[in-house]
């Protein structure tokens, strides 16, 4: 019976911090695997640019007429729906 606080404070823990985590990291690494030509993204360092380019490892953005830029897939933090960046 003494164990009983320390099971329900795991438990707890898991439903509320572990398995959160583990299911955004499910959808960050499927939307990495995702990427396509075209694709419009924000990456972590809050630069937003066109996909013109996937390899295994990293992406090419346009960040402007005749500007591109490579970084790494893992930098690519949020898809963004289709003539966003004309919005801007």
């Amino acid at each position: 019976m003494s164990f009983l606080p320390i099971v329900l404070m795991f438990i707890v823990l898991y439903f509320l911090m572990i398995r959160p985590q583990m299911k955004r990291q499910k959808e960050q690494k499927a939307m990495m695997e995702a990427l396509a030509k075209g694709d419009e993204v924000i990456t972590a360092g809050g630069i937003v640019g066109k996909v013109s380019k996937v390899t295994d490892a990293y992406v090419t953005l346009e960040v402007g007429n005749g500007t591109e830029i490579v970084v790494q897939k893992a930098a690519v933090s949020t898809l963004l729906p289709k003539g966003t960046i004309k919005a801007l």
